[in-house]
């Protein structure tokens, strides 16, 4: 497998502040992870900066322009009630989040890859096409997917996130829109509070795999292989998108589904093989949450070397 890894420095200098669950540490953990040996195989690459037309492919023009107007030069500028927080670094951190999505499909859909990991922050999927959310800012994995659609001309786009908690912007980006596909395993009751089983979009192109906590790997596994793949599958889409979260692992401080490594790496092994299936192997990956450093770097060794072919 050519598995291509996008990443920028930029996306180190997104400063939410002290004590702040989602720290650059987090992506100093996951590079340290993906430099060892056994990771040598894969390639890396600068992601682009994203443009003001890639977010107005999801996010409301009024909400792009706040946003930009309230990048601060220093100090912080609070954008939900105390945990999405920009600093002077945050704008070009975020608009190379968008940059490193739809540069990996551009680079999947032109055979330069076989899959992609953006490896990158803040995490996305909570951002709703009008506001902010959850340490998300804009909705990275949502973009990448319209752009997809509007840049490639694909029919039929998925998106899987398995993020411990459910991801309330791309299911709200999608609702409307049949060529698009959000399915997602997370731990209920948890914030943001959406995602039951019950919300199937305005096309049944939604399906949320709610889990309790303490639900543990053998339910995850159970409820994923009975549910979310199957209509993966059913809906055959050109191009998947991973919405990449590890703090469903057992040593996450957020949450309680008490996930192993390996957890992660079966569920990519699943999503790779009908990718292989029906799309021509074709997955663009983006990291989304995890706020153990010994979980996120074990779970996302596994997922990467899952898409590595091993």
């Amino acid at each position: 497998m050519r598995t291509l890894v996008m990443f920028h420095p930029d996306c180190l200098e997104h400063l939410p502040g002290p004590g702040h669950p989602e720290s650059p540490e987090r992506l100093h953990v996951v590079m340290r992870a993906l430099w060892e040996p056994e990771f040598a195989g894969l390639a890396w690459r600068e992601a682009p900066r994203g443009s003001r037309e890639q977010l107005l492919l999801v996010h409301d023009a009024d909400y792009v322009d706040t946003v930009a107007a309230m990048a601060p030069l220093q100090g912080k500028a609070v954008l939900d009630g105390g945990d999405t927080v920009m600093s002077r670094g945050s704008w070009d951190a975020v608009m190379c989040c968008v940059g490193a999505a739809c540069a990996g499909v551009d680079a999947v859909l032109a055979g330069e890859a076989d899959n992609v990991f953006c490896a990158t922050r803040p995490c996305g999927h909570h951002a709703e096409p009008d506001r902010a959310m959850g340490f998300c800012i804009f909705n990275q994995v949502a973009i990448a997917a319209r752009h997809a659609l509007h840049a490639h001309g694909l029919a039929r786009v998925a998106v899987i996130d398995f993020d411990v908690h459910h991801g309330n912007g791309t299911q709200a980006a999608f609702h409307a829109e049949p060529r698009l596909f959000f399915g997602s395993s997370h731990q209920s009751p948890l914030y943001p509070g959406t995602g039951a089983a019950s919300e199937h979009g305005g096309s049944n192109n939604i399906v949320n795999v709610p889990l309790p906590p303490g639900c543990g790997s053998q339910a995850f596994r159970n409820s994923v292989a009975m549910r979310l793949l199957p209509a993966l599958r059913a809906f055959a889409p050109e191009l998947i998108l991973v919405s990449a979260g590890f703090d469903a692992h057992r040593l996450d401080p957020l949450a309680q589904m008490e996930l192993d490594d390996e957890d992660f790496g079966w569920i990519t092994r699943e999503v790779m093989a009908i990718a292989a299936d029906v799309c021509g192997g074709r997955i663009v990956s983006v990291l989304e949450g995890g706020y153990s450093g010994t979980g996120l770097a074990g779970g996302c060794a596994a997922h990467v070397r899952a898409l590595m072919g091993r």
